[in-house]
Formats: structure tokens, sequence, C-alpha cells
């Protein structure tokens, strides 16, 4: 059997295979880690699903207990031989709340539907479809020649979404369980939905609260207009000077050196695209004299993602008592995450604002991860490079980092692996919001790209 039939069964996987049906199966799973009562459903994801669908492969399975109390982790094993190099891979379960009552699409967020190339449901692309796809990889190749070719292991968490907390522990607490020689997985979005993608890293996230609380209670607009600060407005005033009109970073610890020239080399041939239902990109948004690639792959950004003062939904002739936003700092390689939050206090003390404070969030909020990247000119990155290539004919689109964040520096820092993403995905498939969806021809395409990078793997040893 050869490569090329490994690959025409993935493609059929998908066009007229089990995808749908295993899919299905696994969105049907309420894994929704926000959810304080969600452990039985994050547990049975594992014990009833994905568990047996490794050892049905050969692997062997353990699941460990998250001493922070969120969500199990899973380890699969399949070891061929000593001598063979280790791939790590790794998935979620967990998915964000469902809002069932805000889909216009399919059968709501727990009934996988298809609707022309779409399939919808929770989970689809974050990150069900993704690490089904890669399983069924690994499968198909075990199924054509008989072998992997290299040891194999496998990591499914069930707390990304809330930051994977724990999952640092699990990792530390058995370093030789999760040892490997290279980290290969997928999450998050292509650069556009038909150009496949290989990414080496991630940008770091800090949430963060800004609150300017002044007295305890509102006072009427009319009679004390003029006497007494405004709240609302000294916290607009204090976000202003965090970033300018367009968006450009001032607090100068947040900002980038500079960006390496084999990154921008790299992003020279880069179109952001979201596909059908993304929003334009703003041109002139963000960091002046960088491309759009270099600003979300290359660059960090600042976000207002709340903003609250007085009663927003029934406003009253009041001046309110306090403001407050909730805030996040995107950031790349090079920026010192332990100053991220002290630089942030620095800097408003400077430019005159000491009554606003810096908080943590609330708990829902809190995930925080930190910037890592693999170098482009790694051994294992040219390896994959070249294997994507071979499959689809053409150079993958290569970026530093996901414009998001994820747990890349556990593999990166603590297990000290090369760290390699190709995702799945792509910008506009409403992940984290109402009908949420995949692309079958982008999971068409991905499920060959797995499988023949996992043999190619295997037949270089």
């Amino acid at each position: 059997m050869t490569r090329d039939a490994a690959i025409q069964a993935a493609s059929d996987y998908v066009t007229s295979g089990p995808f749908f049906d295993e899919l299905a199966q696994r969105v049907a799973v309420r894994t929704e880690s926000q959810k304080p009562d969600s452990a039985p459903e994050l547990h049975r994801y594992l014990d009833a699903v994905i568990g047996p669908a490794f050892e049905a492969m050969g692997f062997t399975t353990r699941k460990f207990e998250n001493p922070t109390g969120h969500g199990p982790v899973l380890l699969a094993e399949r070891h061929e031989a000593d001598g063979l190099p280790t791939v790590l891979g790794y998935g979620h379960g967990d998915v964000i709340r469902g809002l069932e009552d805000q889909w216009t699409k399919g059968e709501g967020p727990w009934v996988l539907a298809r609707d022309g190339v779409r399939l919808y449901g929770r989970g689809t692309a974050d990150n069900k479809a993704q690490h089904t796809l890669n399983m069924n990889a690994l499968r198909t190749v075990i199924e054509t020649r008989g072998r992997l070719g290299f040891n194999a292991k496998f990591i499914v968490e069930t707390g990304e979404e809330v930051g994977s907390k724990g999952l640092r522990e699990v990792i530390e607490q058995n370093m030789d369980a999760f040892a490997a020689d290279v980290f290969i997985a997928s999450d998050g979005p292509r650069v556009k939905p038909d150009r496949p993608t290989l990414t080496l890293g991630a940008r770091g996230a800090v949430n963060f609260d800004l609150l300017c609380d002044l007295r305890a209670g509102g006072h009427h607009s009319g009679n004390w207009g003029g006497l007494i600060a405004n709240p609302g407005l000294i916290l607009s005033h204090a976000i202003a000077s965090i970033s300018d009109r367009n968006g450009a970073i001032r607090v100068p610890e947040w900002r980038p050196k500079g960006i390496d020239p084999a990154s921008r080399e790299a992003l020279k041939s880069i179109e952001i695209d979201a596909g059908e239902g993304g929003p334009a990109i703003d041109v002139d948004w963000g960091e002046p004299g960088l491309t759009p690639p270099e600003r979300v792959y290359a660059w960090n950004s600042f976000e207002v993602l709340a903003y609250r003062t007085g009663n927003p939904d029934r406003p009253v002739n009041a001046i309110p008592p306090r403001a407050w936003a909730h805030c996040q700092l995107r950031f790349v390689v090079g920026i010192d995450y332990d100053d991220i939050i002290p630089a942030l206090k620095r800097h408003l003390k400077r430019e005159g604002f000491p009554e606003v404070q810096v908080l943590p969030p609330d708990e829902k909020n809190s995930g925080a991860f930190a910037a890592s990247q693999t170098p482009l000119q790694n051994q294992w990155v040219g390896a994959v490079r070249a294997s994507m290539a071979h499959t689809i004919g053409e150079d993958p689109a290569i970026i530093p980092s996901l414009g998001g964040s994820i747990c890349n520096d556990l593999f990166t820092d603590l297990l000290g692996l090369p760290a390699i993403w190709i995702p799945h995905s792509y910008a506009a498939c409403s992940q984290h919001a109402p009908d949420e969806h995949v692309l079958l021809p982008t999971m068409e395409s991905a499920s060959r790209i797995m499988t023949g990078l996992y043999w190619d793997l295997g037949a270089q040893g």
C-alpha cells in the first residue's frame, strides 16, 4: 500500500466516509468547561468517546485528574519501537457555552447539521473537528501501512476554554509520560480557507480589569455636573493613553522591539482572507507601517472587550460613581510576561491617572497564556513544510504565531519541544459564537495533509 492510497482514504473519510457520524457523536457531548457543573460531560467525552477511539488504534490511554479542579486530561500512547522519534499531538474536547437560544443555523449547538459545504455545531471548529481529523489520519496510516513508523502520544485536555488551568501541573508531575521529540497539533484558523497554513507559535494573552471608583453612589447631573469628577470620562481618557485613535499601543514596555527578518520574509506572501461572512480589514488600524499579517501574527494588540459606567440599560440623569472596563493584551515573544501589569500601572501613574486601578479579572475571564515560538529554521519545521508541499503541490503559508493564544509554551518551554500547528479552520467560522461551523472542502484538504504528514514522518523515521 502506498502514500497515495492512504491520502485517498483520508479524502474519502470526509467526502463519503464516517467523518460526519464521528463528529456528530463528539459534538453531541456538551463539554462546556465554562459551566461549573460540566465535569460529568468532560469525563464522558474522554471515557466514552475519545479513549475508546484511541484504544481501537492500538494506543494505551491514561486519564489524569486536574489538580486545580478543572477538566481532566487524557494521554494516549502508541509505542512501536525504541529508537524511533516520538510525535506528541494535542486537541481539546471542551467548548464554550452553547448559547442555544442564539443559533440561527442547523438544529442548535449539540446536533451536527450540514448546509451545503458547512457543518454546524458547537466545537466543530474549536476543536473537535480538528482533533477528529488528526486522529483519523493516524488511524489511516496504521491501517494502510500496518504501522505508523514512529511513536505517538496524543493529549486531549478538557479545559482549554478556561485557560488550560491545571495542564501545566499535570505535565510537570508526569514529565516522562509527556516526553517527546516534536509537538504537532491543530487549532485555530488558516490564513485563508483554501490555503493550508503552518504556524510556529502563539501570541500570549493577559486579561485585566480597569476600575475608576470615585464615590459610594450617583449624584444628580444638574446639581453636580461640573462640580464632581465623572469616572466614565476619566477611564475613557486613561484608555486613550494606552492606545492611540487607531489602536497603536502607547505603553513602551508593551511594544515589541521589531519583527525578525525571517518572520517578515515569511509573512510577505500571506494574504488574510476570513472567507464569506468575515469582516473587512481596517487597513489603517493598528501599528503604522506594518502589513495586516505583520500586525496580527508578529505584533501586539490591545483591546477593550467590555466597558460599563452608569446604567447602560436604563440611563438616568446622574453622574455615575464608577466606571469599569475589561481589557486584554495579545503579545508576541520578547515581551516580559511578568512585567505586563506592572508596566501598565507605571504608565497610568506617569500619565496622571492615579485613580484608575488595574485589577485581575473575575474567574470566568481570567485565562492567561505566555507567548512562545519555534524558529523557522528548525529542522522539524522543514520536514513538515516539505511534507505539506508534497501533498498540496505548493508551499504552505507560514506564520510565526497564531493571532490567538493557546498553551503552546507548555510544549516549547516546559517540555522543550519544537511546536508546530497546522490549523484546519478559517477565520469566519463563528468560533466562540452562535452558528459555529467548519467547511467541508477545508476538512477534506486537512485530512489529506495530516495523513500525508504522518506517512512521511514514519517513512523517514
